[in-house]
């Protein structure tokens, strides 16, 4: 992008903040605790998704479920969280966003009963598809926290927020098989249920009520038209969607897979200490939330780059899994921080391209997410089948290699989006 493609960008920018005033103004009332709880929301609908997976072998015992069938417990989530980022995440650019989130956050709580009772593997599966389908309020409280925020804190808000996503990814499995040890795997989503119905007043009471959105009183079918544009008009967004498959493809063969040798003699280690490694790993997930303000500040290309060597290195110490744990927890910081980082930088840019559409551009986006994330986990326990540990980690840093490979060759030389780091230097 030339300098003067750049001056060019900045009117049109002018244009969006002109367009999104009245987010400025109710800024003021996204307060420090109204974030803190969108980052805890966030943490506990994310946490849903990933409940299963340190608890795979005592659901398969209790329900009968052959092996084979069910690591499809991941994968039908996933599935019901691809579907409700094309189909739910767009309506925050329809509906009143505060009553989208509430509703949602409810039915969140059924679907979460429906999982802890189920009496066989078919009403498992189709309450697990709506415990995806329904933990997309994630991306709808991202789109409404970046709508909210003033432009020059845009970065940092977003960053706060998601730092609550990936510390109730890395949490889940702790708090899953802490509780799964004490009560059984159904205690687990039970528990979950009834914090989802508290977490749901809480967001009915603090909310703030929000502007008209952009495309109110438009069809849905128009809605979910212009979501599809959007990858058509911003090439930011696309890079970014290749990303976001490619980093959580990578971070889901790791943590769909360690359960694997860690569980298995002669480690033979049980779901709570296995669970300890997420405390690790949100330790260096909570160091890169700040990594929206570097976006902010025109640094996005150079933090998504570093980033991606880091995770890249990353996967030298977790493959020494059977010679000390301590380097895999050295490794896990390091896949953690940078997975974090870019998520976050990725985020802050598709916002800034076009505020206006931030629902739609955050939903389209995640849907990579999803993707990457299921592939991982089907590949990864495909791989550890075939070839063991060694195998998973060839898996994983050939799936971060193709990630930095993408920004050396593709990336590296466009200069990052001008909208965030003008409006932080000009609200």
């Amino acid at each position: 992008m030339t300098n003067q493609t750049m001056a060019e960008a900045r009117p049109a920018e002018a244009d969006h903040k002109t367009h999104n005033r009245p987010n400025h103004t109710t800024a003021r009332a996204l307060s420090p605790a109204v974030v803190l709880l969108f980052a805890v929301a966030c943490g506990l609908s994310v946490a849903n998704i990933y409940f299963a997976q340190p608890l795979l072998d005592t659901m398969a015992q209790d329900l009968s479920i052959t092996p084979a069938v069910i690591g499809g417990v991941v994968t039908l989530t996933q599935i019901g969280y691809a579907f409700g980022l094309m189909l739910i995440v767009p309506l925050g650019d329809l509906w009143d966003r505060r009553r989208l989130i509430v509703g949602q956050t409810v039915l969140s709580a059924i679907a979460l009963t429906i999982v802890g009772t189920a009496p066989n593997a078919a009403v498992l599966l189709v309450g697990m598809v709506l415990v995806g389908l329904l933990a997309v309020v994630i991306q709808v409280l991202v789109a409404y926290a970046a709508t909210l925020a003033a432009p020059a804190d845009r970065g940092r808000t977003i960053g706060t927020v998601t730092s609550g996503v990936v510390s109730g990814i890395l949490l889940a499995r702790f708090a899953a098989g802490a509780l799964a040890d004490l009560g059984g795997w159904r205690v687990v989503y039970l528990t979950s249920a009834a914090l989802t119905l508290v977490l749901a007043a809480l967001l009915a009471r603090a909310l703030p009520r929000h502007a008209p959105q952009p495309m109110a009183g438009s069809s849905y079918v128009k809605l979910l038209r212009s979501t599809v544009a959007l990858f058509v008009e911003e090439p930011v967004l696309r890079e970014r969607a290749v990303f976001a498959l490619l980093i959580f493809a990578s971070f889901s063969v790791f943590w769909s897979s360690v359960v694997l040798p860690l569980a298995a003699p002669p480690l033979s280690l049980s779901h709570t200490t296995i669970g300890m490694l997420g405390i690790a790993g949100l330790a260096g997930a909570l160091a890169a939330r700040n990594s929206g303000q570097l976006a902010d500040r025109g640094w996005g290309q150079r933090t998504t780059g570093l980033s991606l060597l880091l995770m890249l290195a990353g996967w030298v110490p977790i493959a020494c899994l059977n010679t000390s744990l301590w380097l895999v927890l050295a490794g896990v910081l390091m896949i953690d921080f940078a997975v974090q980082a870019i998520h976050v930088t990725n985020q802050s840019l598709i916002v800034a391209a076009r505020p206006d559409a931030a629902s739609r551009l955050v939903g389209g986006y995640m849907v990579f997410y999803s993707v990457g994330t299921g592939f991982g986990a089907i590949s990864s326990t495909m791989a550890y089948a075939a070839a063991g540990w060694p195998g998973v980690c060839v898996l994983g840093a050939a799936i971060s290699a193709c990630a930095l490979l993408y920004w050396v060759i593709v990336v590296s030389r466009t200069p990052a989006a001008v909208g965030a780091a003008y409006d932080c230097g000009h609200s």
